[in-house]
């Protein structure tokens, strides 16, 4: 059976993700990792000892959603975003159709061209610390 998480320490370390990537704080993406680079490090050290790698796993995808959501944000209007999905590697038609959408921030934050544009590599090169990884460092 092995050690197991609880639902209330899930639901808190996801109340801190949110606490931390508001929207309009109007802080850099740089400034952001690092203000959650440390509690991800805390946070899978001490849960390091659970089996727990499916919940680290769904925590990587709702925290990178969250800040997809702060960069759709940043963006602002549809010809920047446009530009900045082009930049990113999506094609002409889809980041036409994603950059001109009225849908809201966290609809769009779960698009597959957002997801192409800023993949894992791209919040890796951020400096992003993944709750999976540190998680499979430290788990015995």
């Amino acid at each position: 059976m092995g050690i197991r998480l609880a639902k209330r320490s899930i639901d808190r370390i996801t109340y801190k993700i949110r606490l931390l990537t508001r929207r309009n704080v109007g802080q850099s993406l740089e400034q952001i990792c690092d203000r959650l680079n440390p509690v991800i490090i805390g946070w899978t050290n001490y849960f390091a000892l659970a089996d727990a790698g499916r919940h680290m796993g769904r925590l990587d995808e709702h925290l990178r959603r969250r800040l997809r959501q702060i960069v759709w944000k940043q963006w602002k209007t549809p010809a920047r975003r446009y530009r900045m999905l082009r930049v990113q590697g999506v094609p002409k038609f889809w980041a036409t159709r994603t950059g001109g959408t009225s849908k809201g921030c966290w609809r769009v934050s779960a698009s597959p061209p957002l997801h192409k544009a800023l993949n894992n590599a791209y919040w890796e090169q951020l400096g992003l610390r993944s709750f999976l990884q540190q998680y499979l460092l430290r788990h015995t």
